[in-house]
């Protein structure tokens, strides 16, 4: 028997990379899994891709009402909510100087009201319902300090772990644990807009930045989707239930905290 067996997930931003990996390491853990995501017709493709247990839910989190119905979606599909993943994010990238208020605005709505307002829904039908449940931000090294041009993402991020920690305490008298994952450098598709991002402002051949960067890692390579599974299960199953409000590294050696 999984370690997930019976449990209900929902994952948000899960219709590719980390979330879709998290939908596929649940459910082989005994779980079913509502994909969430922005962009319904991929989320729809990934479930029917993952099968049986797997089901497609439309869903905004910058938006209150997209967030409210998604949620609503997800129990009637499942049953009821037990684990949430806020995986959902957008990475943002700019000198100090050429700061764009639209874009700081649209990070901050999806990488932290979007946490906040998403985790919110969900622990009130938690809350209602009875029995707790386990809510797990992504975090990021991002938010453990600050870069030269990124300084958006790394205050959303070091957001994500405040309100992890304040979350965390606030609902652990439900039975209902929050903890955060903070990833360091995940290679994926995204990685294609960063590279290019350092090639323009630090004058590196394309590629360059990428190579830097996964050479850095004390491990030694870059991570993968798959090699934030571990944790996810973990922090989602009741081998963790006296775990609150922390924020784990799961980074090749990166950030030591």
């Amino acid at each position: 028997m999984g370690r997930l067996e019976g449990k209900c997930a929902l994952i948000t931003g899960a219709a590719r990379g980390i979330g879709l990996a998290f939908a596929k390491a649940y459910l082989s853990e005994g779980a079913k899994v509502a994909i969430a995501d922005i962009n319904f017709a991929a989320a729809e493709k990934s479930a029917n891709a993952l099968g049986e247990g797997a089901f497609a839910i439309e869903m905004d989190v910058t938006k209150q009402e997209s967030i409210d119905a998604g949620v609503a979606k997800a129990i009637a599909a499942m049953g009821r909510i037990d684990i949430l993943i806020n995986n959902a994010a957008l990475f943002t990238a700019s000198p100090i100087v050429d700061i764009d208020r639209k874009d700081y605005d649209r990070v901050f709505a999806v990488n932290f009201s979007g946490t906040l307002f998403t985790l919110q829904a969900v622990a009130r039908h938690m809350v209602a319902r009875g029995g707790g449940g386990k809510i797990i931000n992504m975090a990021s090294q991002a938010g453990r300090r600050g870069e030269a041009l990124v300084a958006v993402y790394c205050a959303t991020k070091a957001a994500v772990i405040s309100l992890t920690q304040s979350a965390g305490l606030d609902l652990i008298k439900h039975g209902i644990n929050v903890n955060a994952i903070a990833p360091g450098v995940v290679d994926g598709e995204h990685w294609d807009g960063v590279d290019a991002f350092f090639a323009k402002h630090e004058n590196k051949a394309p590629g360059q930045k990428k190579k830097e960067v996964g050479e850095a890692v004390p491990f030694g390579r870059m991570g993968t989707p798959a090699d934030l599974t571990g944790m996810a299960i973990f922090l989602a199953s009741a081998e963790s239930d006296y775990v609150v409000s922390q924020t784990y590294n799961v980074d090749g050696g990166q950030w030591m905290s």
